[in-house]
């Protein structure tokens, strides 16, 4: 199993950048999908992005398509989320996602086993 702990949130203003980071302990961290979700105040858990075990493949929400880049190290067991052109709509906890295979419902939370404590992204306008 691995265990998510995010890092690299904060305040910054709209246009600006931020890159967030996911450590996931474990020796197998190579052999699970990783994947980052948000949830705004009041609204539901959302999808990100994921990425591969190998890193080969991408998939991006529509809403941050061209603006984040999803990115893993299996080297050092970690994973990114560099997010670029940020908007307030993009204020959110961020959190990070494990899974070893979460088929077709990759989009979705429910589909991931291990989860990170979140980190708060806060863009000002």
């Amino acid at each position: 199993q691995v265990q998510p702990v995010e890092s690299g949130g904060g305040l910054v203003q709209a246009g600006g950048s931020l890159r967030l980071s996911c450590a996931a302990s474990g020796r197998t961290f190579s052999n699970y999908f990783m994947a980052w979700f948000r949830q705004a105040p009041g609204k539901e858990r959302e999808f990100v992005a994921t990425i591969t075990m190998s890193g080969s493949i991408t998939s991006y929400a529509d809403s941050v398509k061209g603006r984040f880049t999803i990115s893993r190290d299996n080297a050092n067991n970690t994973v990114y989320l560099q997010m670029n052109s940020l908007k307030p709509e993009d204020t959110a906890v961020y959190y990070c996602a494990a899974d070893r295979y979460p088929g077709s419902r990759y989009q979705t939370s429910a589909a991931y086993t291990y989860w990170g404590q979140g980190t708060q992204v806060t863009v000002s306008s």
